[in-house]
């Protein structure tokens, strides 16, 4: 199982109202260090697939939603609960750290 890429703003935004926890893998195809992470992406979106909701979004077709939450570099992996934005992993992180953080918003 592989993260799917959010396909429309209006998606996302659904996903943020419906979702309790959701979390957001800000990618570009160009992006060396995002590539790297890719894989632990979707070991996140296989192993948590009953308690969280992972994607991946394509900064380069929603540069609005990157403005929206002041994403300045990439990767970044933005964790939501509740529909707001609790905390954001910037740059290339271990596997452990993505799911440290998505563990703490599961209690």
């Amino acid at each position: 199982m592989t993260a799917a890429y959010l396909q429309s703003e209006a998606e996302f935004d659904a996903l943020l109202s419906e979702q309790p926890l959701f979390v957001v893998d800000c990618t570009a195809t160009w992006c060396g260090p995002c590539k790297l992470i890719a894989p632990l992406i979707d070991q996140l979106a296989e192993e948590y697939a009953d308690r969280a909701t992972v994607m991946k979004l394509d900064l380069d077709s929603f540069k609005d939603v990157a403005k929206r939450y002041g994403i300045r570099s990439i990767p970044a992996v933005m964790f939501f609960t509740q529909g707001n934005l609790v905390e954001t992993l910037v740059g290339s992180k271990k596997y452990e750290e993505y799911c440290d953080a998505l563990d703490q918003y599961l209690e």
